[in-house]
């Protein structure tokens, strides 16, 4: 078997496992945010949902200004020990964007229901999305509560993993250089 189909069939296996745990969590009715977050965004990374902004740290690009396709991770606080992450959909305004995420409102009287485009205004002093206010069903309006946040993950590739290909190709071309003129 080539190097080529062993990664395709590893990338196949790892897809279908990923891709299998929504269905069993969507029969049950009850969805957490991370799992939700990771199957919709793309962004594969596990653990509580506060544990995304540290673990994205070199592999995924991050940052304060929110872009269709980010995910903002927000902080753990007593209320919410393991924290929050909700995909953006839409932006709206410098100070509004929508998100889809699950496990926010009780819906119904149930928790762990996907919520889709809902509203988040950031509620930063500095309007640099470091606390945010949430769109709460059960109110049928944005909370008065701000939560605290990390920032947004992009899907991009992080930039230092950028700086070390572009770091490989210059010293590839140089080591060229080097043997071409010897």
């Amino acid at each position: 078997m080539t190097k080529r189909t062993t990664a395709f069939l590893g990338f196949v296996l790892f897809a279908a496992s990923v891709f299998s745990a929504a269905p069993a969590q969507a029969s049950s009715g009850y969805l957490q945010c991370a799992p939700f977050a990771r199957a919709f965004s793309g962004i594969q990374l596990f653990g509580a949902a506060y544990s995304w902004w540290q673990k994205a740290t070199g592999r995924y690009a991050q940052g304060s200004v929110p872009e269709v396709g980010s995910v903002l991770v927000f902080k753990a606080i007593g209320s919410m020990r393991s924290g929050h992450v909700a995909t953006v959909t839409q932006i709206v305004s410098d100070r509004i964007v929508k998100v889809t995420h699950a496990n926010w409102s009780a819906i119904n009287g149930r928790r762990g229901q996907i919520e889709r485009d809902v509203t988040v205004v950031d509620a930063s002093e500095k309007g640099d999305w470091s606390k945010v206010k949430v769109w709460y069903a059960p109110i049928r309006e944005v909370g008065q509560r701000a939560y605290p946040t990390y920032g947004f993950i992009y899907k991009g590739v992080a930039a230092t993993q950028t700086a070390v290909a572009a770091a490989a190709d210059a010293i590839s071309d140089a080591r060229g250089a080097l043997t071409a003129t010897n």
